[in-house]
């Protein structure tokens, strides 16, 4: 069993984007992982903007993902780009901060025009944080997202089937990981 964070970068209280993570959270803890979600906007702003790497919440997130085998890493589109929002987390969190672990990429947004935005914006950024591993990641459309009345998550069945393949692909690496350090060991 792996130690998952999964983190959100959305600023939204009712972001797409979190709801999304914590569905795929249900379906990495019914493979064995252990998940612990991290909502990047539940942090204290003053510490993120004044980049305060002392405080106390941003000591705990900076732990969470030294503790963690993996991460998923969730973001809201905006400019072509993943949020403003997670780029000052990670940019608090120590040079390698992801060596030795495997990563997860998501997004969501708008328009297909921003596909592109885990290659070309998400993933240098994680490697430059020393991921071992980066899986493929994927794009969700906004409008393939839908949240019922009694707050249940949909998506739309030709987003859902290759979300649950890279999530699984994710699963897969962290398992092959696990043997690996068990071997070693």
């Amino acid at each position: 069993m792996a130690t998952v964070l999964s983190v959100s970068g959305s600023p939204s209280a009712t972001s797409r984007t979190a709801r999304l993570l914590r569905h795929l959270d249900d379906r990495l803890t019914a493979q064995g992982h252990e998940v612990i979600p991290l909502d990047v906007r539940t942090l204290p702003p003053e510490a993120l903007l004044r980049a305060d790497f002392g405080h106390p919440a941003i000591v705990e997130a900076t732990a969470l993902f030294e503790q963690a085998d993996g991460v998923v890493i969730g973001t809201p589109v905006y400019k072509a780009a993943y949020s403003g929002l997670l780029k000052s987390l990670l940019d608090l969190l120590p040079q390698y901060a992801l060596a030795g672990k495997t990563v997860l990429p998501l997004a969501t947004g708008g328009s297909t025009a921003h596909v592109l935005a885990i290659d070309y914006a998400l993933r240098p950024v994680l490697s430059s944080l020393g991921a071992a591993h980066i899986t493929p990641g994927w794009f969700t459309l906004d409008k393939d997202i839908t949240v019922g009345d009694d707050g249940a998550l949909t998506v739309a069945p030709g987003a859902a089937e290759p979300l649950a393949q890279v999530t699984d692909q994710f699963s897969l690496a962290l398992d092959g990981r696990s043997a690996l350090l068990a071997a070693t060991a």
